[in-house]
């Protein structure tokens, strides 16, 4: 299952590095509706630098997949995160002045 969400990146941890070889790094993003969420992602192993060219308060869009595990009974779902882009600034809509001058009209 793949999923996309938009938001503001509130904090990003370092690259844990495990015995096994296997590295894993953490990056929170708060989203952008009515009632804001903070979200939890995570990269794994050549994707930890991924979020590098990024910083905190920078908006942007995460696609992930929605992973479940259970270990001894217990639940757990993640948000493996395996892209991520810039949110880009949209610009200001053409606007037409309906109040000027009938003389000004094309025809």
């Amino acid at each position: 299952m793949s999923l996309e969400i938009t938001g503001t990146i509130k904090q990003v941890n370092e690259t844990k590095a495990f015995e096994s070889g296997f590295t894993k790094r953490e990056f929170v993003i708060t989203t952008d509706e009515k009632y804001p969420q903070d979200v939890k992602f995570e990269l794994f192993k050549e994707a930890t630098d991924k979020i590098d060219k990024f910083k905190v308060g920078e908006a942007v869009t995460v696609a992930f997949n929605v992973r479940g595990s259970e270990w001894k009974g217990r639940y757990f779902v993640n948000l493996n995160a395996w892209k991520i882009d810039a949110v880009e600034e949209q610009s200001e809509p053409n606007t037409i002045d309906d109040n000027r001058p009938e003389s000004d009209l094309p025809f």
